[in-house]
């Protein structure tokens, strides 16, 4: 079997691939696209924890143009090692606490009811356009101070810097475009946010210090554009992933609708059965041995997190969808140690009020799976369209 992360029948549906690697090729190579992968969870949760021998100093995409020692500028603290990850990450973690997430509870869930309601007036809306990519985009703009004028642009930016055309290797033109323009974009926020600050989070990183050391100018600019097209997209596609999976599994949608409780479990067993963030690039900083095989020095490593999270060894009956299943590992959606995400708990603070909202309000829906239409990423799964008939309680 060839293993072809930009092919698109790979992304309509991955498992079997991941399947087939964890059972017959653990640690697979791709002479073509020179990568290497690893698909059994132990593999890739060890690959995560093992950040001196796995560099992330090249960035996490596959994507040439997004590959190399430039990463950072677009990928921040993911394309970073060792000290220069840990100051910018503990200078940029202040914007994520627990308690600065719990006090987001009120205003996440406030932005919910208001996409909500529009969308529920018109009984047929699409999932992805009219609400999960709306939500995750206003509580990033307000944490950054983006003005509600400029997020559905900058949406549709953050959207086209992530989509590949079918047999397209490479990062396109279009997305090229789309982040030259995003990046132009906040350079001029940053400037505003010099002459008067606010009270927001790009303000405070301007501000911020550690050892008498503030942060430049196109490291702050770099946080931005991860926390817009990254943090932004997967949370968009989990809260699309929960729905339609819920709706593949009618017996599971109706126990999660009758029952507020399940919310959480929604979430996490979405996390895992269909993750938005499926695969992770790493570089090996020396000779590896996987299998009884060696992966040398400079070569390009992809931790596959949607496999690891179907790995039968990990999580018995991986290939059902079972809301409340018990969880006797950690997820691999997240990652692990020092990289572990930054915004895992606003994502799902943000996936919880959303569901919960939602299972308060709808008593059953239908979503138009021929109409539906995937977005097209070597790292990211989920819809970029997602048409649903809502029947309201």
């Amino acid at each position: 079997m060839t293993f072809n992360p930009y092919a698109y029948d790979f992304h309509e549906d991955p498992y079997p691939t991941y399947a087939w690697l964890r059972a017959h090729a653990p640690l697979y190579r791709n002479e073509e696209l020179d990568f290497w992968a690893l698909s059994r969870y132990a593999d890739v949760t060890a690959g995560f924890r093992d950040n001196v021998r796995l560099s992330s100093a090249n960035g996490v995409s596959l994507d040439p143009l997004a590959y190399g020692p430039h990463a950072h500028r677009t990928m921040s603290f993911l394309a970073m090692d060792e000290p220069r990850h840990l100051r910018m990450r503990a200078l940029v973690s202040r914007g994520f606490t627990p308690r600065r997430v719990r006090e987001l509870e009120g205003r996440v869930a406030e932005l919910t009811r208001q996409h909500l309601d529009k969308a529920l007036e018109r009984k047929e809306f699409d999932v992805i356009g009219e609400f999960a990519g709306k939500l995750p985009m206003d509580v990033i703009s307000e944490l950054l101070g983006v003005p509600a004028a400029d997020r559905d642009r900058l949406r549709a930016l953050a959207d086209t810097v992530m989509h590949r055309e079918d047999g397209v290797l490479d990062v396109p033109p279009p997305a090229v475009e789309a982040a030259i323009e995003l990046a132009g974009y906040y350079a001029d926020m940053l400037a505003q946010r010099r002459r008067h600050r606010g009270e927001d989070l790009v303000s405070a990183l301007l501000d911020a210090e550690i050892d008498g050391e503030r942060l430049k100018d196109e490291e702050v600019i770099g946080f931005v554009f991860l926390m817009v097209v990254a943090g932004n997209e997967t949370t968009t596609k989990l809260l699309g992933n929960a729905l339609y999976w819920a709706w593949r599994n009618p017996d599971e949608r109706t126990r999660v609708l009758a029952d507020a409780a399940l919310v959480p479990a929604w979430v996490e067993e979405t996390l895992r059965y269909d993750t938005s963030s499926q695969i992770i690039v790493r570089t090996a900083a020396t000779d590896l041995e996987y299998h009884g095989r060696t992966v040398p020095e400079g070569a390009r490593v992809l931790l596959l997190i949607g496999s690891a999270n179907r790995d039968e060894d990990a999580f018995p009956g991986g290939d059902s969808y079972r809301i409340g299943r018990e969880f006797n590992h950690q997820l691999a959606s997240f990652g692990a140690g020092v990289h572990f995400c930054l915004g895992a708990s606003l994502a799902r603070l943000e996936a919880r009020v959303a569901l919960t909202e939602i299972v308060g309000r709808v008593a059953d829906y239908e979503i138009d799976d021929a109409a539906a239409e995937r977005v097209h990423s070597t790292n990211v799964r989920g819809f970029a369209t997602l048409p649903a008939r809502i029947t309201a309680r």
